[in-house]
């Protein structure tokens, strides 16, 4: 059995971690820290998960009694902790923030399997990839392999509010949120960075910039994209592409059809379609945000750095009604 610790266990992305990992077959949490809710049941704060576990969050973290540490951290406090604290050499970490996803002096290994899984079969440290990140690459990667993002690509997406985390906000609000829409950082998203690496690693430049929209959606979960990319390359040879591209990818499937959000919400599934209209790519893909986009993605990782089945405690079903 794979021994966890989980760090900042008791947001939307750790009660998501908590419940992936309680139904795996090869995984045993040791410790859900929360200094803020020590002492307390997980099933008082995750409330999905009455029944299900007696576990109780604690303000400890013993890193000698792990294999592996998700770090559930907001953005910037990553790289905080660990100029505070030691983790042991033979501990393994993945961190769902940005802090490390970006290639610099770090060892970290960019999280996304359809593209990287050799390195995070070797990988002692993993970033894994963001939410939009995660939406865009996938639609994206198969056309930077083809070189056809060779001008500027088109994207918008609109994501649930649990995308923003559990701190209640304005723009959170049930009030707010429901029958209503509005987009957020135009052109300057923080994901843009790590969506420009992966397309400039797979065609081996960009050039063209990635002009994406986001937005806020009024449910709670996942993220639907569609990206516009222009080219003269014939459709089908772009659907053989894509089809080829994740032929061999355990999660990431292109669908003939139009595909629609219920069909990988409480999934790890990434779905993608391609269509054409004159000389305009529309690419459309679909992800669960707190799935595929965070925690579902850290247990593939988790699952890939440990030479488990890719799909260890991964088969879920759609909420498709």
């Amino acid at each position: 059995m794979i021994r966890v610790g989980i760090l900042g266990a008791a947001g939307y992305t750790g009660g998501e971690l908590i419940r992936l990992l309680l139904n795996h077959p090869e995984a045993e949490i040791v410790f859900a820290n929360s200094e803020s809710n020590a002492g307390n049941l997980v099933s008082d704060v995750h409330e999905g998960l009455i029944g299900d576990t007696d576990l109780r969050f604690t303000d400890e973290m013993p890193f000698e009694k792990v294999d592996v540490v998700f770090f559930c951290f907001g953005h910037g406090k990553s790289e905080a902790f660990l100029k505070e604290h030691t983790i042991p050499e033979g501990v393994k970490i993945i961190d769902l923030a940005q802090d490390f996803r970006i290639k610099g002096d770090h060892d970290y290994v960019y999280g996304l399997p359809e593209i990287n899984k050799e390195e995070i079969q070797k990988a002692s440290h993993v970033a894994n990839p963001g939410c939009f990140a995660t939406a865009i690459q996938v639609a994206l990667l198969p056309a930077a392999h083809l070189n056809l993002l060779k001008e500027d690509v088109s994207v918008n997406a609109i994501t649930g509010s649990t995308g923003a985390g559990q701190k209640p906000g304005a723009t959170t609000h049930f009030s707010w949120r429901a029958d209503n829409l509005s987009i957020y950082k135009p052109f300057q998203h923080q994901h843009i960075a790590e969506i420009r690496q992966s397309l400039k690693q797979v065609q081996g430049y960009l050039d063209a910039s990635i002009d994406f929209i986001p937005y806020r959606g009024p449910f709670a979960r996942g993220i639907f994209c569609t990206a516009v990319v222009k080219t003269p390359a014939p459709v089908e040879d772009v659907i053989e592409a894509y089809k080829d591209f994740y032929a061999d990818a355990s999660f990431t499937h292109y669908s003939d059809k139009p595909i629609d959000l219920k069909q990988v919400v409480n999934t790890n599934k990434a779905l993608v379609h391609v269509e054409k209209y004159g000389d305009k790519l529309l690419i459309t893909s679909a992800i669960d945000n707190l799935l595929k986009g965070a925690v579902g993605q850290a247990v593939q990782n988790m699952n890939l750095m440990f030479g488990l089945n890719e799909k260890a405690g991964l088969q879920l079903k759609a909420s498709a009604f």
